[in-house]
């Protein structure tokens, strides 16, 4: 029998490089979307009564680390992904609730619908960090850190300590001198442990879909209320 690449006749190679074309803007036209969406009028004020210590900065700066998160699910060819930040993730179920924006939000941007899931940290259990990982590598790659040594934290992972959630995750760059001190690191989670060798989906140890598009429903993963 023969193989079945052979049942099907060839491309012409000028319609496959238009395939990939295609594929390229359409998630540039999606990334650039997510970026300059308007959030509902009033889901801001949502989060300030969840979190009134927050300033109107404060606050838009919550919204560009939900931006980023969801940005880092396109990029990562929709597969599932977790949320680091505490209060990133209200903002997220805040907008959740605006069902009819939500909805259309996902749709423009995604193609599909994300679900909401718990912000989470690192867990022991390598094989629980696969979404975790995926948004540290892709914020990572966006802000141009690198990945295995972080000098810095991407904004998505520096939320909660930058706005003082006393709930939140707090994390550092890296973990070497509080070790020192302290072999747990403290209360907190070191940017540098991401780039550890685990089975959570990728060659590199950071689940990074390459560049393909996706058609799986994610993890935060599809839209819709919790």
């Amino acid at each position: 029998m023969s193989p079945w690449f052979l049942l099907f006749p060839v491309l012409p190679v000028s319609l496959v490089l238009a395939l990939v074309y295609w594929v390229r803007w359409r998630r540039l036209a999606r990334a650039e979307f997510i970026r300059t969406y308007p959030f509902p009028p009033g889901l801001l004020d949502r989060l300030g009564k969840r979190r009134p210590g927050l300033s109107d900065k404060d606050k838009h700066l919550v919204g560009r680390g939900l931006r980023q998160f969801f940005l880092a699910y396109l990029s990562s060819g929709r597969q599932f992904v977790a949320m680091p930040s505490q209060v990133a993730d209200e903002l997220w179920h805040e907008f959740i609730l605006y069902t009819r924006h939500y909805q259309a939000f996902c749709k423009q941007a995604f193609g599909g619908m994300l679900h909401h899931t718990p912000a989470v940290v690192l867990a022991a259990d390598k094989r629980d960090n696969a979404g975790l990982r995926r948004v540290w590598w892709q914020t990572c790659k966006e802000e141009n850190i690198n990945p295995r040594k972080p000098s810095r934290l991407p904004l998505l992972f520096a939320l909660d300590a930058k706005l003082g959630i006393a709930d939140g995750f707090h994390y550092t760059p890296d973990c070497s001198a509080l070790r020192r001190h302290d072999p747990d690191g403290g209360s907190a989670h070191c940017g540098g442990d991401f780039s550890s060798d685990g089975d959570d989906g990728s060659t590199d140890g950071f689940g990074d879909a390459g560049s393909g598009d996706g058609s799986g429903d994610g993890g935060g993963g599809g839209c819709g209320g919790d």
